[in-house]
């Protein structure tokens, strides 16, 4: 039994994707921090030990995706993650020594899709609107 929603249950399949997508990337961060480092902004304190707590803030969001009493907590900090960690993508793109400029450009819009979706997959909020008298708002269910 699940409820995506409430976050309550076993997890959905986009909420397991979604936690392995977070620890795999953490992993990653954690086991080659060095291959990183040249993404990371000039003159940012400390670039390898941000990555490192980068990695493991991406492993311990993945974890709560799928401990249901964490689940929300968890698409809050994942999100403010993919925040935080926005002035880095900003950098690789206007570099343009990560990858494909193309790629690195079309990642910035995506950024904000993924906290949406981390958002919406986690249960941390609902993307539902309150319409007065529509059967599913609030006032129509109490």
């Amino acid at each position: 039994m699940r409820n995506a929603a409430s976050g309550t249950g076993r997890p959905s399949v986009g909420q397991g994707l979604l936690a392995v997508a977070f620890i795999a990337a953490g992993v990653a961060h954690l086991v080659a921090p060095a291959g990183y480092v040249p993404s990371m902004p000039p003159g940012g304190p400390c670039p390898r030990a941000m990555i490192l707590v980068s990695g493991i803030a991406e492993i311990a969001g993945g974890i709560g995706l799928l401990i249901p009493s964490l689940r929300g907590a968890a698409g809050w900090g994942l999100a403010l993650l993919l925040i935080a960690v926005y002035p880095a993508n900003v950098w690789m793109a206007l570099d343009g020594s990560a990858g494909p400029s193309w790629a690195l450009w079309a990642r910035l819009p995506l950024q904000g899709v993924l906290v949406a979706v981390v958002l919406r997959a986690s249960g941390a909020y609902s993307m539902r609107v309150n319409v007065p008298g529509h059967a599913n708002s609030a006032r129509a269910r109490s």
